[in-house]
């Protein structure tokens, strides 16, 4: 009797671990080229397991996921898993020569990370290159079991991933933007799960088809996994609920149109009309354009359709109306509609007391053509990107392992600059000089630093809108503005109760956003524009996040099968 009894303590304790350790989940990708055809061009594409978009990777909090990728093409390849905090393993981040060599042909590496206090919609890409055109998928993390969301549970989900197709390879696009040193081609279409649908030529039948039941909620999860687009999406004649944004609930607030940057996820509540409508609904997303470059101005769409009894043919089609190519102003109201839910249960933690007040311009400018090169930039320069005028140099090996190894003299400088070295009107009338300097600087933070960082859009080639995306944390917008950010004057209106909780945000054309953030991470975390456009011409920096005091606020040693350079 003893021993049973033993036996089933032992039995307990292990499903209480169980259920507070969660689940280990394993997935295998296989990088293959596959053929896939879009608006009549056919194109071998690089794919995870033959399909585009990729699969969907779905988890709960407190799971651990074990993700073996496997390269059987000839790019280099590493896996991003855009927007997971990566508590101390940061070796399986992805971000290539950032915290990893890439993938080389052959190789295989397996992801290991556990999902620590987080819920909701996130997605993974490549991180090389441009290959996360076609590299790209739904990450969806549900609550815990038995924890409900805090808001009607949905009938179904539904994942909505926007991408973007190009009719040529987007790798031999880049290459000959960088070869010249002016703009890259645009794409050719934008998609919802790979699909651009009716308003394209030859794409009727590749349009994505919403069913849906009346009178039921449905939860949307919607991602931007565009390449170089921040898109509007509305379903005509339905309201959507906001209960969502970049994995974190915020407050709910209805809307007939959202706005997402690259990288950016927002998850809504689709509450059908309570009787068959005998009409079908397009949904549509078209693109927010603040740059002077060119862009894709065209226009994706799918259908939502409900199921009836009667089949009926020739129903009427209603379509949304978007807000205009470049209304910043709705972009701005939009923006400021979102705040962290704030409750007992998921409080918003801003940090309140600040240790560094950091202030990073960020734009567009230009580097000298090579001698005897002619360059398709501005006025016969090439087109460069900027933090605090430092173009980032990609290293030839991984900074992570260097800082870790103690070999980092010659990778990186650990001197990032904490402001602009030259102060001038920064949307006012553009400086003469539009020269950018170069270099591979890293922001050096002790941990648990508390960390203010106002970045600033620059009008240098022209104003624009820059979605900021920062890995292994979460921030939250404290403020935004329009103009030169005011040191004095602005901190005055920061929300520091409910300000909404991200992992990329829009930097407003010609306008400033803070944010605020704790360092509590150990390891090397990329922060980028999410436009792919801007990165590939060095508007990307790097934080230098070093152990804490305790064991468990030091970065894990390197997984053996971690890729070498």
């Amino acid at each position: 009797m003893v021993g049973f009894v033993r036996t089933l303590v032992a039995i307990t304790l292990l499903v209480s671990v169980y259920s507070v350790a969660g689940t280990t989940r394993h997935y295998e990708f296989n990088i293959q080229l596959q053929n896939v055809t879009r608006l009549c061009h056919t194109r071998s594409m690089v794919t995870v397991n033959g399909k585009f978009p990729g699969p969907r990777i779905v988890a709960r909090e407190g799971d651990c996921l074990l993700i073996k990728v496997t390269n059987n093409v000839s790019n280099n390849i590493t896996i991003h898993w855009h927007g997971i905090r990566q508590l101390r393993s940061g070796w399986a981040d992805g971000p290539a020569y950032v915290t990893q060599c890439p993938i080389q042909t052959g190789q295989s590496y397996v992801y290991n990370y556990t999902v620590i206090g987080q819920r909701g919609t996130l997605f993974w890409h490549a991180h090389i290159s441009w290959l996360r055109a076609s590299l790209y998928g739904p990450l969806i993390i549900l609550p815990k079991l038995s924890v409900p969301y805090p808001f009607t549970k949905p009938y179904k989900e539904v994942p909505i991933i926007f991408g973007e197709w190009f009719n040529t390879d987007p790798e031999a696009i880049i290459a000959q933007a960088t070869q010249t040193g002016g703009g890259p081609n645009v794409s050719d279409a934008y998609t919802f799960n790979g699909l651009p649908g009716p308003f394209y030529n030859c794409s009727a039948k590749d349009t994505l088809k919403l069913k849906v039941k009346h009178a039921k909620t449905y939860l949307l999860r919607l991602i931007n996994a565009a390449l170089n687009d921040e898109l509007f999406f509305s379903i005509a004649n339905h309201t959507l609920t906001v209960v969502e944004a970049d994995a974190i609930y915020t407050k709910p607030f209805d809307t007939e149109t959202l706005i997402l940057a690259p990288g950016q996820t927002t998850n809504v509540l689709l509450k059908t009309k309570l009787k068959f409508p005998g009409a079908n609904f397009v949904m549509s997303a078209r693109p927010y354009v603040t740059g002077q470059g060119t862009f894709d101005n065209s226009t994706v769409a799918g259908i939502l359709e409900y199921e009836s009894s009667i089949h009926m043919k020739n129903l009427p089609l209603f379509k949304p109306a978007l807000p205009p190519l470049n209304d910043t102003s709705f972009v701005t109201q939009f923006s400021n509609r979102l705040r962290s839910l704030a409750s007992a249960q998921f409080p918003a933690n801003v940090p309140q007391k600040i240790d560094r007040h950091l202030f990073f311009t960020v734009g567009l400018g230009t580097s000298p053509c090579e001698k005897n090169k002619t360059c398709q930039g501005p006025n016969g320069t090439r087109f460069a990107a900027s933090i605090n005028n430092v173009s980032f140099v990609q290293p030839s090996v991984a900074l992570l392992q260097s800082h870790y190894s103690g070999q980092s003299e010659g990778v990186y400088s650990p001197y990032f600059p904490i402001t602009p070295f030259h102060w001038f009107n920064y949307t006012g009338t553009p400086p003469n000089n539009t020269f950018v300097s170069n270099g591979t600087k890293l922001m050096v933070l002790p941990f648990n630093t508390s960390v203010e960082l106002v970045l600033q859009d620059t009008s240098i080639l022209g104003v624009e809108s820059h979605p900021l995306h920062l890995h292994g944390f979460n921030f939250f917008v404290v403020g935004q503005g329009f103009g030169n950010y005011d040191p004095n004057k602005d901190p005055k209106n920061f929300n520091l109760v409910d300000p909404i909780e991200r992992n990329t945000v829009g930097v407003p054309s010609g306008g400033w956003v803070a944010i605020r953030f704790l360092a509590d991470n150990p390891g090397v975390w990329f922060m980028h524009c999410h436009l792919e456009v801007h990165t590939s011409w060095g508007l990307k920096m790097a934080w230098l996040v070093l152990d804490g005091k305790l064991p468990n606020q030091k970065l894990l040693p390197p997984p053996v099968d971690l890729p070498k350079c």
